[in-house]
């Protein structure tokens, strides 16, 4: 059972009473008659193979508040992609996949290349930015969620009390990010929020001292969770990063854009698990080593632009003193999964955090020594700029498509 506990300079909505999720679906449909509802699903087209998306297409097949479904379909050839058509018509809901390397949305991507307005990676990043696309092209929903196609133990549940806050009329939130605890397996996970964000942003802030960002960052109880809602009129000024910080970049834009008070976190799950990603200690391009290093610089960028300002020296003792902070982070959570009679092997999270450590370091090198990489994938308001029909043009490829 969750506490009551607000902490932290954004709203948090707790589950204490593990109200039934019937309950929240009855208000979900009396919301949905003026505040339509959709669902973003990024998908890579071999997560059709696997037991966690028949899961999630079993549990949504019982949801009868949503306007639409909107799939985001990776790594797919025609046949593959014919077969993601059947494999998720079964839903009861209107769904639409975006082919993603289908020829209609590359040749709309290749425009947007030849203004140098195109994401620069493939990736969950660039897949979300053109579903969100397809939903202001749509203008079918005031209200949209976002979650992985990997979530082993997904339930309809998560889906309502993610969505809720940002589809109640009588709330004023603008964004919702999910969280929960990751155990699974009888096993403490969660590997770079425990050990690279939290004691990162604990050591900025003891380096270079008091900052809102910082303090909004650390509001978050679990930053990089891959659900988030949002309403829709949040969409088109919103930049979208295209690498592993598109978690800490979406909410960089919203604390930006917003304030603190249109944001808030929700418990939507008490056991949560996926697929995990390997540490890649030997491949800094891959796993969670290129994640951290993403991360990292995620941070430091945002910072710059607040005004704060690095220099080598300053990223030295930025590592030395997360170096620090994550060792004694290693105790904490060594403790807790003691207590709760949970495995960690302490051995591999300290090896964790050594590679962060050296994460850290390089992420401010590169970070320093490029500061004007720019990993955001442009607004739907510039991409409008440039082509006024361009969100008719996904909406027209879109419909072709899934005939």
């Amino acid at each position: 059972m969750a506490d009551f506990f607000q902490n932290g300079v954004i709203a948090n909505l707790h589950n204490i009473v593990d109200r039934p999720v019937e309950s929240l679906e009855a208000e979900l449909r009396s919301f949905s008659r003026t505040s339509p509802m959709a669902l973003v699903l990024p998908s890579l087209y071999s997560e059709l193979a696997q037991p966690a998306l028949e899961n999630i297409v079993q549990e949504l097949s019982s949801v009868n508040y949503l306007n639409e479904i909107v799939v985001g379909l990776d790594r797919a050839t025609r046949e593959e992609f014919e077969h993601a058509k059947e494999y998720f018509g079964r839903l009861n809901q209107p769904v639409k996949i975006l082919w993603q390397d289908g020829p209609r949305l590359r040749a709309i991507d290749k425009q947007l290349a030849d203004l140098e307005l195109a994401p620069r990676e493939m990736g969950k990043g660039r897949n979300v930015w053109y579903c969100y696309g397809y939903i202001l092209a749509s203008g079918k929903s005031k209200a949209v969620a976002m979650h992985d196609c990997d979530i082993k133990t997904y339930s309809r549940s998560m889906l309502a009390r993610l969505i809720y806050p940002v589809a109640n009329p009588a709330y004023r939130y603008q964004f919702c990010k999910g969280y929960y605890a990751r155990v699974a397996d009888n096993k403490l996970n969660g590997r770079v929020c425990r050990l690279l964000v939290s004691p990162l942003i604990r050591a900025l802030r003891k380096v270079c001292g008091p900052d809102p960002f910082l303090d909004y960052l650390d509001s978050f109880r679990y930053a990089l969770s891959g659900e988030f809602s949002l309403r829709t009129d949040v969409i088109p000024n919103m930049r979208i990063p295209s690498d592993w910080g598109l978690e800490i970049g979406v909410l960089s834009e919203l604390f930006r854009n917003y304030s603190n008070r249109s944001i808030c976190q929700v418990d939507i799950a008490d056991v949560y698990d996926h697929k995990h990603q390997p540490l890649s200690k030997e491949d800094a391009q891959a796993g969670l080593s290129k994640m951290s290093r993403d991360i990292s610089k995620a941070v430091f960028r945002k910072l710059a632009t607040n005004g704060q300002v690095f220099t080598e020296e300053h990223i030295r003792t930025i590592k030395a003193t997360y170096y620090r902070i994550a060792l004694d982070f290693v105790g904490l959570y060594y403790d807790t999964a003691m207590f709760n009679g949970l495995k960690v092997d302490r051995h591999a999270e300290e090896e964790a955090v050594e590679l962060f450590a050296s994460n850290v370091m390089d992420a401010g090198k590169e970070f320093l020594d490029n500061p004007m990489a720019t990993p955001f994938i442009p607004s739907w308001n510039r991409i409008q700029a440039a082509i006024p029909d361009v969100l008719e043009q996904i909406y027209d490829a879109v419909e072709l498509d899934n005939r």
